[in-house]
């Protein structure tokens, strides 16, 4: 077989039905696009029409609110420090800031500000480690293991 002997497999490419070219055709006149309206036309996008009934969008009631200006904090759990402690992508030594979590790969994702410790898993060393923020349940349970934890993120105070 030649380069020039190549070809689609039979009906691999089947010819697109020519439009509006006489009633002979099967589809002309309309076109296959029904009778005059709307529809009919060219560049119609009719999405969420619902025939003239109220749309369900606007049935719906809206609940919540969504803040353009929230923070979103990378969540690590003391579990997966200490996965990390003992595979030695993190020294336990030195102190842990999140540009270590960062590059020990416990951090991913681009739009984070800052890391979240959890208090998901044990810890048996003692670490001293700097985050934005940290549950006071993970703070514990590292002050317990002798580490200290320093959050760079004031914690709000809840008014009352």
């Amino acid at each position: 077989m030649k380069l020039n002997e190549l070809r689609d497999n039979a009906g691999a490419r089947p010819q697109s039905k020519r439009v509006g070219r006489g009633i002979g055709s099967g589809k002309g006149k309309t076109a296959g696009r029904g009778v005059k309206g709307q529809k009919a036309r060219t560049g119609v996008a009719l999405n969420g029409f619902e025939g003239g009934q109220m749309p369900i969008y606007r049935r719906l009631p809206k609940r919540g609110f969504f803040s353009l200006f929230r923070k979103e904090y990378a969540p690590v759990n003391l579990g997966a420090l200490a996965k990390a402690i003992e595979a030695g992508r993190i020294d336990a030594a030195q102190p842990i800031t999140e540009e270590t979590l960062r590059t020990a790969g416990l951090v991913r994702g681009g739009k984070v500000v800052g890391v979240r410790l959890l208090a998901k898993g044990a810890l048996a060393q003692a670490v001293t480690i700097t985050v934005a923020g940290a549950s006071a349940a993970a703070v514990a349970a590292v002050e317990a293991a002798g580490g200290t934890v320093t959050t760079t993120v004031a914690a709000k105070v809840k008014a009352g």
